[in-house]
């Protein structure tokens, strides 16, 4: 076994190894010599180089959150930590235990003209879980730091390892139980390369409690009077990982006369009672003449949530317009008041609060009724409307979402991407995953990517022009599984953009919003070591659909080109039919 002789680097090696941070994604540079030297030399951890820095810190994140613990990403010092920042704040709102490490200059060196030096305590903690920032040895290089930094030995090197040490138990018992990113910025002097077979340090036990899962203690009974007596509940599903909800709960809700249960395709739980297209039913509204009346209609007594955020702007403006009675969040660690009516967040595993529920009371309303034909009704004109529309994005996401193969893990980039697919309904063995805390574009093919290294299912990334070209370093790595997939829409820009209220067919428009290209990713596919499949109609995304999933030794690429200026109004179009 091989040590960097600088002890903060051992000692971080040996809190991770103690407390089973196994996979530790690296991005190359000088000032992190010393971590690299001690995790790469050591057998226990599992070690992923990867260049660009928010790449790498996306990839980290995408593997957390696939093995549910946390995962490290080490960068040098500079301006390369605050690349890691797009995916440190996805984590913190996606509750994904991203563990920062970042490499830091001495004190003495920081403002005052050095290269590769920023200000990087505490640089993250507005989206952090906690800020270890360890201190400096003053055994390794001492005639440096008494040199330039003499102050720093006032500190015994026995008082700076006991720091260290406290610092680095504080941040992984909020990775592990709070499932929060942290941040563990370490200064390292020159020399950065020195070696040692036996480590000069031995570590303490720290063992340090945190909050999660403290739960409250409720007046079941109380709750259960209120739940047994609403005719109209709601119940609201966000991001959810698949397979949390036991099957007995589903069948009871969905046995419910009184619930109407809206799921998104993010919340990965299916039955053919639920609603899994919520703007299919909302749009309609919105277009009657009894909007008044029907939204009074649809309007709960009682909301219930569980799971990440919603996707969905529509049902976001109906909460927030027609607003419940009581609104009660289920959830161990938070409660986001989104619709500005929380009344209750209660601390519990959502299987448990439904059993404690129990079924439905005797008095049933036609609540879920009512609605269920309006649900049958859409479905039915969605197959209506497919018949009748050209080749655009709204038919080939609803012909690739049919073909996904049963038990594949489905990524999932934001902006169109996501809202096109919750039109339509997935396979319910098909694991999905999508960034919403934050929602952004950025680092959505990286995620897969490091989603991707421990699944035992293949994996299929479904992502629009925009966001595939803006992450395209995320395929600049050697783990690229031969069965990874890739379905790229390719719009020539911004497609949303053409949904959201502005548009307008100006030059300003096309360059600023929409960001109108030609891009192919033809080059990028033969760059990486990616098979390439285009399809630009119906019946070429037929074949390259069959083409796409079959075994090869590489992954694939299926780039579908669709119209840019006839998406917006053939999806706008699609809830004036239905309607």
């Amino acid at each position: 076994m091989m040590y960097s002789d600088i002890p903060a680097a051992q000692t971080l090696v040996f809190y991770f190894k103690s407390k089973g941070v196994k996979n530790i994604v690296i991005s190359p540079g000088s000032r992190n010599a010393p971590l690299t030297i001690s995790f790469t030399k050591n057998s226990f951890f599992n070690c992923f180089s990867i260049v660009d820095e928010r790449c790498a810190a996306f990839f980290a994140m995408g593997m957390a959150q696939h093995i549910q613990e946390p995962v490290a990403v080490i960068c040098s010092s500079g301006s390369a930590m605050l690349n890691f920042y797009p995916a440190v704040a996805e984590a913190y709102y996606s509750d994904i235990p991203l563990v920062v490490v970042s490499a830091d200059r001495p004190s003495y060196r920081i403002d005052i003209g050095d290269g590769q030096t920023i200000r990087q305590e505490n640089v993250l903690e507005r989206h952090i879980g906690y800020s270890a920032n360890l201190k400096q040895d003053v055994s390794h290089a001492t005639k440096t730091i008494s040199k330039y930094g003499e102050s720093l030995l006032e500190n015994s090197q026995e008082e700076v390892q006991t720091h260290n040490e406290k610092e680095i138990a504080k941040a992984l018992a909020v990775a592990f139980g709070e499932k929060y990113p942290v941040h563990i910025n370490i200064p390292f002097e020159e020399p950065l390369y020195g070696r040692v077979e036996e480590p000069s340090i031995q570590i303490q036990r720290i063992e340090i409690k945190t909050g999660l899962g403290t739960s409250t203690e409720e007046n079941w009974d109380e709750l259960s009077k209120i739940w047994s007596n609403s005719s109209k509940k709601m119940i609201l599903v966000g991001v959810n990982r698949h397979s949390v909800i036991e099957a007995e709960v589903l069948e009871m809700l969905a046995n419910d006369p009184n619930t109407v249960l809206f799921t998104e395709t993010t919340s990965n739980l299916h039955h053919p009672d639920f609603f899994e297209s919520i703007d299919s039913i909302i749009a309609p509204i919105e277009k009657s003449e009894s909007r008044e009346e029907l939204f009074q209609k649809l309007q709960p007594e009682l909301l219930v949530t569980f799971g990440g955020l919603i996707v969905s702007k529509k049902i976001k403006a109906f909460l927030r317009e027609y607003k419940p009675e009581q609104h009660w969040h289920i959830d161990t660690k938070k409660a986001n008041d989104t619709f500005y009516c929380l009344t209750k967040h209660i601390k519990a595993n959502p299987n448990q609060f439904f059993k404690r529920m129990g079924a439905n009371g005797s008095d049933e309303s036609n609540f879920k009724t009512f609605w269920e034909h309006r649900k049958d009704n859409y479905e039915k004109k969605r197959k209506d409307y497919l018949k009748e529309i050209p080749f655009s994005d709204f038919m080939a996401f609803d012909r690739i979402i049919k073909t996904i193969p049963k038990g594949y893990q489905v990524h999932l980039a934001n902006s169109s991407t996501v809202r096109y697919a919750q039109l339509f309904a997935m396979d319910p063995s098909l694991q999905v995953f999508c960034n919403r805390g934050t929602s952004g574009i950025d680092g959505t093919t990286s995620t897969a990517i490091g989603s991707s290294i421990y699944s035992n299912m293949p994996t299929v990334l479904l992502t629009g022009d925009l966001s595939f070209f803006y992450d395209s370093n995320a395929l600049w790595n050697k783990y690229l599984r031969p069965d990874f997939r890739i379905v790229l829409i390719n719009n020539s820009g911004g497609g949303i953009f053409r949904i959201l209220p502005g548009q307008e067919d100006t030059e300003e428009f096309e360059t600023f919003f929409e960001t109108s290209h030609q891009l192919s990713a033809k080059h990028l596919a033969e760059m990486y070591g990616f098979d390439h499949i285009t399809a630009k109609n119906e019946n070429e995304l037929e074949v390259g659909l069959e083409e796409f999933y079959s075994s090869s030794e590489r992954p694939k690429i299926l780039e579908v080109a669709t119209p840019r200026v006839l998406n917006n109004k053939i999806l706008l179009g699609y809830f004036d039919f239905i309607s």
